[in-house]
């Protein structure tokens, strides 16, 4: 009653009030940002595992499984996926909405560390990544060069361009598809 009997004794102080109330909420509808979703990270990791050499078979049971079996057992899991190909495994951990996206990843990176001494020694350090929803690829790049070879060309995308994108502000990961690599055949005459 206080407010209404103040506005009827003091009707100017009741405009300026109630035009301060009218600018606020115009400013702040300018500045409103306006999307068609709302922003929602759902907490998913992906655990990815490279083993050179392996058949996707070798791969499912002696990577992928294990990986598996340990990171099911963390709290607020929802569903796991994995999948196995000749030299790599990939599995993604999507976890309940209220789990932390962080500590999502935390525990996971926990889990892969207890099991790593039962992988195989050949595979290469598992990569643990948190999946944002924004995060898809902007750019891609193509190099060719009428001098340089395709190894040459791989090379110096290896050794310059790589790592400079990544120091680049904003930039997350930089892959390289397609690459090639130096090999060597040796056929043993036993004469």
């Amino acid at each position: 009653m206080q407010l209404a009997e103040t506005s009827i004794r003091r009707p100017v102080f009741a405009t300026v009030l109630s035009l301060l109330i009218v600018l606020i909420g115009a400013v702040s509808f300018n500045r409103l940002t306006v999307r068609e979703y709302p922003k929602i990270d759902e907490p998913v990791v992906t655990v990815s595992v490279r083993y050179a050499g392996a058949s996707a078979e070798v791969i499912e049971s002696q990577v992928t499984k294990p990986l598996e079996d340990s990171i099911a057992g963390i709290d607020g899991v929802d569903v796991i996926t994995s999948i196995s190909r000749a030299e790599q495994g990939q599995i993604t951990v999507r976890f309940r909405l209220e789990k932390d996206a962080d500590s999502a990843a935390a525990e996971v990176r926990d889990r892969t560390s207890r099991v790593r001494n039962r992988l195989p020694q050949a595979i290469d350090e598992p990569v643990i990544a948190k999946v944002e929803a924004d995060a898809f690829p902007v750019i891609f790049l193509t190099f060719r060069s009428d001098t340089l070879s395709e190894l040459e060309i791989n090379d110096l995308i290896n050794r310059v361009v790589k790592s400079r994108l990544q120091t680049v502000t904003g930039v997350a990961d930089v892959r390289i598809f397609g690459e090639r690599k130096y090999a060597m055949r040796v056929w043993l005459d036993t004469v």
